[in-house]
């Protein structure tokens, strides 16, 4: 099948669906803003999801078939650059009356899988409409890396995994403080998020050791994809050894020369500025973040040591290959997260 009717397919297929059921998120994102609005994050945080709330919100006041919406997951897919106005190309046959593409939405799931998306897209924004919004995962797509291919016209939002309050809304769960029962299920509710974590997939799994084993393949894949290919790091049992002390260090103040100083007495070869490389990597592709030290002087915060936090609790569990947690340490992480997505 040529790929332009593939595309006619796909966009016909869209248009005739319903759209899936999501959880709400409570990232606040402009859908009328003039920007090329990107949503990155750490994996399986739930990107695409949030992608079909807005576009659930656009369709509420538009025809879905102002609507563009392209999965480049899809294996049917296997665009060059060159051939990604075929995307324009299939919409036109498709509806020859719509001659006016400023007023449609273009969403792009997964664009990293072309290779040169970038300008398509500046051609797209420029010329056609301001109406875009993309997805794309950490091994090939990074803020810095976006703000640069799209030279100013783009929105970044950082999606993290599920907030307690949004685990509460998948679970139709209202918060009661006034019964002995609402508090007891609050509370439940609650612990089970300390420990499991807020990644979306987890919910829907029916037992433990299936959720554990879910966190550790997400891990595997970050680790091997967004941090090993995207950086070419050669020195894997280094960089695993870090890894896990960083995890097993988190709410706490890392001191780079100290775990310098753990992997040269464990016996492996490395330089003090790839320990620094490794810290900046791994926040780079959300496997953690890190806090600066609060100061007035900015010289004191940035030469202070700083707390390294895990991107999920769950996470951090199942890589200690134990699905229990210090609760206060956990809750920290929560409230570390929800500063950072406002949305404690």
């Amino acid at each position: 099948m040529q790929k332009k009717s593939i595309l006619k397919t796909l966009l016909k297929d869209f248009h005739r669906s319903n759209l899936p059921t999501v959880v709400t998120r409570d990232y606040q994102i402009p859908i009328f803003s003039g920007k090329i609005i990107t949503l990155i994050g750490a994996r399986r945080s739930g990107k695409t999801c949030l992608l079909y709330q807005l576009i659930q919100q656009i369709a509420a006041k538009i025809s879905k078939q102002h609507i563009i919406f392209i999965n480049f997951e899809d294996e049917r897919l296997e665009l060059q650059s060159h051939e990604l106005d075929l995307i324009i190309q299939a919409y036109l046959e498709l509806y020859p009356l719509q001659d006016d593409l400023s007023q449609c939405y273009f969403f792009f799931d997964e664009i990293q899988n072309v290779s040169g998306w970038e300008k398509f897209i500046r051609r797209l924004y420029d010329t056609i409409s301001k109406n875009i919004f993309l997805t794309g995962s950490n091994a090939k797509m990074l803020s810095s890396e976006i703000a640069t291919a799209l030279r100013g016209r783009s929105l970044s939002y950082t999606v993290y995994p599920l907030s307690f309050k949004e685990i509460l809304r998948f679970w139709q769960i209202t918060p009661d403080l006034d019964s002995t029962k609402g508090r007891a299920t609050l509370y439940h509710a609650l612990e089970n998020y300390l420990h499991e974590g807020g990644f979306p997939e987890l919910p829907l799994l029916p037992n433990q050791d299936l959720k554990r084993r879910t966190l550790q393949e997400y891990y595997q894949v970050m680790l091997f994809r967004d941090l090993v290919e995207r950086y070419q790091i050669t020195n894997m049992t280094a960089l695993k050894f870090f890894l896990k002390r960083l995890y097993a260090s988190a709410t706490k103040q890392v001191s780079i020369n100290r775990l310098y100083n753990e992997l040269k007495s464990a016996g492996f070869r490395i330089g003090k500025n790839s320990v620094y490389d490794f810290l900046e990597q791994a926040e780079a592709v959300f496997m953690i973040g890190t806090l600066k030290k609060y100061a007035y002087k900015i010289s004191t915060q940035e030469l202070s040591e700083k707390k390294v936090y895990a991107i999920d609790n769950g996470l951090a569990n199942a890589i200690s290959f134990k699905f229990s947690a210090d609760l206060g340490k956990a809750l920290e992480q929560v409230v570390f997260l929800g500063i950072k997505t406002s949305s404690f």
